[in-house]
């Protein structure tokens, strides 16, 4: 698998894999999340325009997978990351893990950072394994508070969340 930057024309395919990569929710009891709209196509090409959205394509240069990303607090806050399941346990979420931290450490960033569901399989105990810690209340950033501030009000709290890092 390769990863790129996405290009423009790549951006509803980002769409169909939030859709699909959403899917297996459902089988854990959170159909609301399976249901959830993926990001606007605007959303998609901000972060594509400001360098921030790679996708993780097959031998004919068709998206498989993709990772969206800002900067928040001196590290790469990790927005999304999402593989279509018929590419699953392939590595490649690994892959685009990687290539955000290089992007992070080419920046001077001090590491990756994001938030996740701890209860699902493919989510914490999988940044785990890729060596992403659980951050304690106290390590929490200003930057990273409001962004979980924000999923409260989304409605994500329904299901125990976390914010890890990954020096």
């Amino acid at each position: 698998m390769g990863i790129r930057p996405a290009g423009a024309d790549d951006l509803p395919a980002l769409q169909d894999i939030e859709r699909a990569a959403g899917a297996p929710f459902r089988d854990v009891g959170m159909a609301w999340i399976a249901e959830d709209e993926p990001p606007a196509l605007e959303v998609l090409e901000g972060y594509r325009l400001a360098g921030r959205n790679w996708v993780a394509v097959d031998d004919d240069d068709r998206p498989v997978a993709y990772a969206i990303c800002d900067p928040v607090d001196g590290a790469l806050h990790v927005e999304q990351v999402s593989v279509h399941p018929d590419f699953a346990h392939r590595r490649i979420g690994r892959g685009l893990l990687s290539y955000a931290a290089d992007r992070a450490r080419d920046e001077g960033l001090t590491g990756l950072t994001l938030t996740t569901f701890t209860e699902v399989p493919w989510n914490a105990p999988y940044y785990e394994r890729l060596g992403f810690r659980v951050l304690e209340e106290a390590e929490l950033t200003p930057g990273l508070r409001k962004i979980r501030a924000h999923e409260r009000e989304l409605g994500l709290d329904r299901w125990p969340r976390v914010c890890m890092r990954r020096d």
